[in-house]
C-alpha cells in the first residue's frame, strides 16, 4: 500500500488540511472549462463552436474526476466528516453563498430571461451560450438548442461528474454504488438522449409529442393532461396512444406496486433527476437540512398543500378539456367529476377503516385534506364554464401552478438553495410525487429501515446525513422502526453509521410500524429521580 495513504479511520478527521497541489490542478482545470460557458456569454466568436464545446464539457469533467480521483482514492474506504463543517462552501461560509447565489441567480435567468443567455427570439439565430450548444443540439435532435437543452445538457453533465465522485466516496457501500449508477443511467438516456432522439420523429406530419417527459408520471408531469399534450399525444397514432396509455397505467399500477415492493426509493433515489442531482452534485451540502421540529411541521404543511393545489388544478384543466354533451364525448364533464369523487371516498374509506390506526392523529388532518377537496369538486360543477372553475380560468390555475411551484420552487429553490438549505428541499418541502408516494410508503409498502439500538453509540452521523431532516438516532435510540413518509430511501444513514444499527429492509407489513416507547437519559432530570427516592 501507497505510503500517502492517508490510514486514519477518524470520523473527526484529526488532520484537517487544505487543497492538495494535485487538487488545485483538477480545479483549474475544470474551472477552465467553465471559463469558456462564461466567455459565450459575452458572445466570445468561438471559430468552431462544436470543437469548443467539446473542449468545455470535456475538461468540467476531466477536472471533476482528477480531484474526485486524490480526494478519495488517496484515503482507505470508510466514511469520513472529511471537513464538512470546517469548509465554507459546505458550512453556510461565503463560498456557500455565493455559489447559492450564482445558481439562484442563473435559474432565475434560465426561467425567465433566457434572452440573456443567447436565447434567439423572433425567428432570430442563437447566440452567447445558447448558441454554443447549437451543433450538439442539432446532432441530436436536428434542430436549434433552445435554454433547456443547454439546461439538460449541463444538469447531465453534473449527474456523470458528480456521481463518478459519489461513487468513489461511497465506494465501501455497494447499495449506494448501484443507486448511483441507476440515476446516472436514467438521466442521460431517458431524460436527455432518448427524449432528444424523439424530437427527431415530430419532423413528420404523422407526428405531434410531447417527448420530453417519457414517464408522463402525474403529478411530476404535471402537463401531461393538458390540452395540447393530449392532442399531441392522440393524433400521433399508435405511438402517441401507447405513451399516453403508460402515464394513466405507471400513475395507477406501475407506481403503487413499485412502491409497495421497494418504498419510494425506487423513483425517488434511483430514477428521479431531482433526486439524481441532488444525490450527486448535492451530496456536500445533505448536512445541511434542518432537523428542527418546526421544519419537520412546515414540511408537513407545505408539500400536502401544494398536493392538493396540483390535483386541483389537473381536475379543472381536464373538466375545462371535456365537454358536455354526451353523444360527443363517452366520457362528460359531470361523469368525470361524479367519477373522481368516487375514487377519493373509496381511497379515503379505504385508509379510514384499516390504516387509522398508522396514521394517528394525522387521520385528522387527512380528512380535513379529503373534505377540502371534494368541497372545490363540488364548486367546479357549479361554477364551470367551458374555459373557467370557481370563476377562475383553468389555464390560469395551470399557468400559477407552472410557474410557482414548476418553476419557482422547484427550479429556483429548490437547486439553487442548495447551499443553503440542503439538497432535497424541493423534494422534502414541495414535490407532489414525493408526497403521494410517501403516503402509499407509510401506509402500504414493505419497506422500512430497521435499527438495532443496543448497537447505538449516539454518534449522530445518521441524523447529521440525513438530507431530509429525519432525526434518525432517535428512532436509533430506541431501537425503532424508522418508517416515515419523507424517507427516500437514499440509504446514505446506514451507510456513515460506524456500528451497522441501521439496515434498510423489505418485509411484511405487520409489525412494521413499532413504535418502542422507552424512557431515555436525557427525558428526565436524572438527579431530581434520585433524590426522590
Amino acid at each position: 500500500m501507497s505510503n500517502k495513504l492517508n490510514h486514519s479511520m477518524s470520523l473527526a478527521n484529526p488532520d484537517v488540511t487544505g487543497i492538495s497541489t494535485k487538487q488545485k490542478l483538477a480545479l483549474a482545470i475544470g474551472f477552465s472549462g467553465l471559463l469558456l460557458l462564461i466567455l459565450s456569454l459575452l458572445n466570445t466568436n468561438f471559430p468552431n463552436k462544436g470543437i469548443f464545446l467539446t473542449i468545455a464539457l470535456v475538461l468540467i469533467l476531466t477536472g471533476t474526476v482528477l480531484y474526485a480521483n486524490h480526494a478519495y482514492l488517496t484515503k482507505l474506504e470508510g466514511i469520513k466528516n472529511d471537513g464538512v463543517w470546517f469548509k465554507s462552501i459546505s458550512s453556510r461560509g461565503v463560498l456557500g453563498w455565493i455559489t447559492g447565489v450564482l445558481l439562484t441567480v442563473f435559474y432565475i435567468i434560465l426561467y425567465f430571461k433566457a434572452e440573456l443567455l443567447g436565447m434567439g427570439t423572433n425567428g432570430a439565430s442563437n447566440t452567447g451560450l445558447v448558441g454554443l450548444f447549437d451543433p450538439l443540439s442539432i446532432l441530436l435532435s436536428g434542430r436549434p438548442a433552445s435554454q433547456w437543452f443547454v439546461y439538460g445538457t449541463l444538469y447531465t453533465i453534473a449527474i456523470l461528474g458528480f456521481g463518478y465522485k459519489f461513487i468513489l466516496k461511497y465506494r465501501h457501500n455497494r447499495y449506494q454504488q448501484i443507486r448511483t449508477v441507476s440515476v446516472m443511467f436514467f438521466q442521460l438516456g431517458f431524460a436527455f438522449l432518448i427524449p432528444e432522439f424523439m424530437a427527431r420523429l415530430n419532423t413528420s406530419p404523422e407526428y405531434n409529442l410531447p417527448y420530453y417527459d417519457l414517464k408522463s408520471m402525474w403529478p411530476l408531469n404535471y402537463y401531461l393532461f393538458d390540452g395540447y399534450s393530449i392532442n399531441g399525444l392522440l393524433s400521433s397514432g399508435n405511438l402517441g396512444l401507447g405513451l399516453l396509455i403508460f402515464g394513466i397505467v405507471t400513475i395507477f399500477i406501475i407506481s403503487p406496486i413499485l412502491t409497495y415492493k421497494f418504498g419510494k426509493r425506487w423513483y425517488c433515489s434511483w430514477v428521479c433527476g431531482c433526486g439524481g442531482l441532488a444525490e450527486t452534485a448535492g451530496d456536500s451540502f445533505r448536512q445541511l437540512s434542518s432537523k428542527k421540529v418546526s421544519a419537520w411541521k412546515l414540511e408537513r404543511w407545505l408539500i400536502h398543500t401544494v398536493l392538493v393545489f396540483s390535483v386541483i388544478m389537473t381536475i379543472a384543466v381536464i373538466y375545462s378539456y371535456l365537454g358536455s354533451d354526451p353523444t360527443k364525448y363517452w366520457l362528460t364533464r359531470s361523469t368525470f367529476l361524479i367519477s373522481i369523487s368516487v375514487f377519493l371516498t373509496v381511497i379515503f374509506g379505504l385508509v379510514m377503516l384499516f390504516k387509522r390506526k398508522e396514521l394517528g392523529k394525522d387521520a385528522k388532518y387527512g380528512a380535513i385534506g379529503y373534505f377540502v377537496i371534494l368541497a372545490l369538486i363540488l364548486g367546479m360543477h357549479f361554477t364551470g364554464t367551458t374555459t373557467e372553475i370557481f370563476f377562475v380560468k383553468s389555464g390560469s390555475l395551470r399557468s400559477a401552478y407552472g410557474l410557482y411551484i414548476g418553476s419557482i420552487f422547484s427550479g429556483v429553490i429548490g437547486t439553487g438553495f442548495y447551499p443553503i438549505l440542503g439538497n432535497r428541499a424541493w423534494c422534502r418541502f414541495g414535490c407532489p410525487m414525493a408526497a403521494i408516494l410517501g403516503f402509499q410508503q407509510r401506509l402500504f409498502s414493505k419497506f422500512r429501515i430497521t435499527t438495532n439500538g443496543g448497537q447505538c453509540i449516539s454518534c449522530g452521523n445518521c441524523s447529521t446525513y440525513c438530507e431530509m431532516g429525519i432525526d434518525v438516532r432517535a428512532y436509533a435510540q430506541k431501537g425503532e422502526n424508522i418508517v416515515r413518509s419523507s424517507c427516500v430511501g437514499c440509504g446514505i444513514c446506514s451507510a456513515v453509521c460506524p456500528r451497522g444499527v441501521l439496515k434498510l429492509e423489505n418485509d411484511g407489513l405487520d409489525g412494521r410500524i413499532n413504535a418502542n416507547e422507552i424512557l431515555l437519559g436525557n427525558d428526565v432530570d436524572l438527579m431530581d429521580y434520585v433524590n426522590k427516592n
